[in-house]
């Protein structure tokens, strides 16, 4: 989960610089975040996240799945022997609370590492923050590349858009579906690059799109980008964009008649679907886990969150817990928690153990996963097929 990202870099650039001290040969060196961890006493970990906004339901289930795997880890006895303190700030998802949410985390709160975001927009904006500050940040479910290429303090455990446009695109041709036609957010990072990774991948398949229609970020009206898209006569419509938008663009997009498909990405992940009422019955999208998978990770970790939160996790909450339990696996193999020596540890994480898969984490600091379909049905959505990467 591309926002002007230019903008954010340069705010991030000048806030960060303000946050820093200026040694004797002028250039900036973090100030207390970055110095040596403490040995003793709790473990600080801080985390960012939408807990408000047009886009809640993605901070608020990370939060939960997050907050799930630190109570455990208390539980069992901390991490060698210490006990983790999680800090959590709102950041509204806006891009300059998130500036000032990572700072205050690194600055004031002294955390050894950040986790978040959801929305790649705001994981660029956050992840300039922690690499300039020499702490290491593990975003649960940002999938644009551009993420982890700021440094090597930012890695995830959630797969990239490259691997999760060719899964749209492989999915709909091989059910025969060869044109396409494509609505997306232009102001989002995560909108804008998976937009371009499906149209690369669809192409080279074989499939052709047809028409190729924009709009921004807090937009409600789609009729004129949906009326251009009809004219193409498509066999699908590809809408890599965020549930608040997907469920106004299906319902709009049935009453001016069109009846194909809509498949997006992991950006639908949200109970919010039911908003959209029949209208996205039949339509598809590409996440991370399914909560029908049978394997035991899956199942124990379905069970305790339901028993903490009375819901069923989606994968925003699997990926949050998964973030937390490999940041505190990646502790106990470091040679110590400062900066440089955890980021290390965390980026040789091979064959972890999570809820959404096996995670790797690779040269790129990224990880190389499966993706499952799900299908949305009468407001909700269920597990309906798994796309591996290709060979």
């Amino acid at each position: 989960m591309q926002s002007k990202i230019a903008a954010v870099l340069i705010a991030t650039f000048l806030l960060v610089g303000f946050s820093c001290n200026k040694n004797e040969s002028g250039s900036t060196a973090s100030s207390a975040g970055a110095g040596a961890a403490s040995t003793t006493g709790d473990i600080v970990v801080g985390e960012y996240g939408s807990m408000t906004g047009s886009e809640a339901t993605f901070g608020i289930s990370t939060d939960n799945g997050v907050k799930l795997a630190v109570k455990e880890r208390n539980t069992a006895g901390g991490v060698n022997g210490r006990k983790i303190k999680l800090i959590s700030y709102d950041d509204q998802g806006k891009q300059q609370e998130v500036v000032t949410a990572v700072t205050r985390l690194i600055q004031q709160d002294h955390v050894v590492a950040v986790i978040g975001e959801v929305a790649s927009s705001l994981s660029i904006a956050g992840g300039q923050v922690a690499q300039r500050n020499g702490v290491p940040m593990i975003s649960p479910s940002s999938t644009n590349p551009q993420v982890t290429e700021i440094g090597d303090m930012i890695s995830r455990v959630c797969f990239i858009d490259p691997f999760q446009g060719y899964v749209g695109a492989k999915f709909a041709y091989d059910r025969g579906m060869k044109t396409a036609g494509v609505l997306y957010d232009r102001s989002q990072a995560y909108s804008t690059g998976l937009k371009n990774d499906f149209i690369k991948a669809f192409k080279q398949m074989g499939g052709t799109v047809t028409t190729e229609q924009a709009y921004s970020k807090g937009d409600n009206d789609f009729s004129a980008q949906l009326t251009a898209i009809r004219g193409g006569n498509p066999d699908f419509i590809y809408v890599p964009g965020y549930y608040t938008d997907v469920v106004n663009v299906a319902r709009q997009a049935r009453k001016l008649g069109i009846k194909v498909p809509l498949i997006g990405g992991d950006g639908w992940v949200s109970e919010e679907l039911k908003n959209a009422g029949d209208a996205l019955d039949g339509c598809f999208f590409s996440d991370h886990y399914a909560h029908e998978d049978p394997r035991p990770e899956v199942q124990e970790f379905l069970k305790r969150y339901q028993a903490a939160y009375g819901r069923t996790p989606d994968s925003m909450a699997a990926l949050g817990y998964d973030a937390a339990n490999l940041l505190f696996d990646a502790m106990t193999r470091a040679k110590s928690l400062d900066g440089k020596d955890l980021a290390a540890a965390i980026n040789s994480t091979k064959d972890f153990k999570g809820v959404t898969g096996n995670i790797t984490i690779d040269e790129k600091r990224n990880a190389r996963k499966l993706a499952v379909i799900q299908k949305v049905q009468g407001g909700s959505f269920s597990y309906f097929a798994t796309v591996e990467p290709p060979k």
